[in-house]
């Protein structure tokens, strides 16, 4: 699974707060989860990182090889929304996990250098080009508060006795 640990001064004291105020956050948790799992998919679409930029464009290298293959091509990460499809989180009553599980997920995460995993039977470099970073799982500012109020409703619920 590819993703990082995030830690915010504005979800940490949240999170913690819910912990003590349910004796089983895992709904709350799956609530963020599929939240996060839907944001990210959107920011996909767009093509964007979750700071709001661009993802990097392909390479003109890249359009030729596509070309010359017969390839239609959206913006990157979404040529055939296989990568959409790998979102995925587990929530329990300890955390949250969210990534993806695509054996390529780290490479379009972080980039890769071209050959940095070696050659292929033909002689030729795995990757062939060099793949730029195109950050797509991550926690954007609008998240952060969504996440902030989503968890307001549910610590609200549990001091009205409904959580």
């Amino acid at each position: 699974m590819t993703g990082r640990i995030f830690n915010t001064d504005t979800l940490d004291p949240m999170l913690a707060a819910m912990r003590e105020a349910l004796d089983d956050p895992s709904e709350a948790m799956a609530d963020l989860g599929e939240y996060l799992v839907n944001a990210t998919q959107e920011r996909m679409l767009k093509g964007e990182t979750p700071d709001g930029a661009p993802f990097a464009p392909r390479s003109q290298a890249t359009l030729d090889r596509y070309a010359r293959l017969g390839l239609s091509y959206g913006a990157p990460l979404n040529q055939s929304g296989n990568m959409r499809a790998t979102l995925f989180y587990e929530a329990d009553k300890d955390g949250l996990e969210y990534g993806s599980n695509a054996i390529q997920a780290a490479v379009m995460q972080f980039g890769a250098a071209k050959g940095a995993f070696g050659t292929a039977s033909n002689g030729s470099s795995i990757p062939w080009g060099d793949i730029p970073e195109r950050e797509y799982i991550g926690i954007s500012d609008d998240d952060q508060d969504n996440m902030v109020l989503d968890l307001e409703e549910w610590l609200q619920a549990a001091a009205d006795g409904r959580g």
